[in-house]
């Protein structure tokens, strides 16, 4: 995810990185020579003039404009609805970790009993960011979990929900060796269950897309519209047909590519959400929390790019 000030309106027409104008660009390069050449022939095709009334691509346009705007708030709501998540994920991590840190019995913790506890913590931010990419999380969880734990995770297929059950083993142990009573653990407990609700609510966004008919539908008629514009317009605006026309197109192929990036919020696109930076915020904070060394590439020194 790009993230990065508003710059003057200028800069802002020029602007390349995180924009969606490198996607589209054939099409619209293609869009554009069509239209040329329609304006060549001035609505001649095959020898057939295709005359077409401007005033029915204005009913069009209006209704492709609105149903653009729905599919485009159904993937924005996927998009925010996976932020809040991960939002949820950071705030429900430190409450989890400051109330081991502040109720496990304080003599343990200095020895550095609670160590396990706040790196299983982190490993589960990582281990849900490669579920949801679908990359391989073994570096990180080699890093983080000790090398059986870690090799025993890794032959799973759902770690996060393994790496929770983890948790509440290690809260379980703590209880049954009197180091936490009953009615603190399950105070903690409700904290495990937030990053559980956390990992569904992910897993819910990853694997219900909006409904594929939706997409084509969109894609369809959005393309179908473009090429057939430059029929309605030749003979009223003449040689600024190919300008209009790739202006136009360029607002509804954006739009179209715009709901395809977003609402699958979890990739690896430059619209997508941050989840690295996210992970690392995750882990810089718990370190801090438990007075652990900070490695140097887990600093956060201002805005991210993911």
């Amino acid at each position: 995810m790009i993230t990065r000030k508003r710059e003057n309106w200028l800069r802002m027409l020029f602007i390349w990185r995180g924009s969606v104008l490198s996607k589209i660009l054939p099409r619209l390069l293609l869009l554009a020579l069509f239209s040329v050449f329609i304006y060549q022939y001035h609505g001649v095709l095959f020898h057939y003039k295709i005359a077409l009334n401007p005033a029915a691509f204005t009913l069009v346009g209006v209704a492709l404009a609105i149903f653009l705007g729905f599919c485009n708030s159904a993937a924005y709501d996927r998009y925010w609805e996976g932020r809040k998540l991960w939002g949820a994920l950071l705030t429900d991590s430190r409450s989890l970790v400051r109330q081991v840190l502040a109720y496990v019995t304080s003599a343990d913790s200095q020895a550095g009993h609670t160590n396990l506890f706040v790196q299983l913590a982190i490993a589960n931010a990582y281990a849900l960011k490669h579920q949801l990419r679908n990359t391989n999380p073994a570096g990180d969880l080699n890093r983080l979990l000790p090398t059986s734990l870690s090799a025993t995770l890794l032959q799973r297929q759902f770690i996060p929900v393994l790496i929770l059950k983890e948790m509440a083993v290690w809260l379980k142990i703590q209880e049954q060796q009197g180091r936490l009573d009953a009615i603190t653990k399950m105070g903690i407990d409700q904290n495990l269950d937030k990053l559980s609700s956390v990992v569904g609510g992910c897993e819910r966004i990853k694997n219900t897309p909006i409904p594929f008919p939706y997409h084509v539908l969109l894609h369809r008629t959005v393309y179908i519209y473009c090429f057939m514009l430059p029929f309605g317009l030749v003979d009223s605006i003449g040689w600024m047909t190919p300008v209009m026309v790739t202006f136009i197109g360029y607002t509804f192929m954006a739009l179209d590519a715009i709901v395809e990036e977003i609402s699958e919020p979890f990739g690896n696109e430059p619209n997508d959400l941050a989840l690295n930076a996210m992970s690392l915020t995750i882990e810089h904070s718990l370190l801090e929390m438990a007075g652990l060394p900070v490695p140097p590439n887990v600093w956060l020194p201002g805005p991210i790019i993911d």
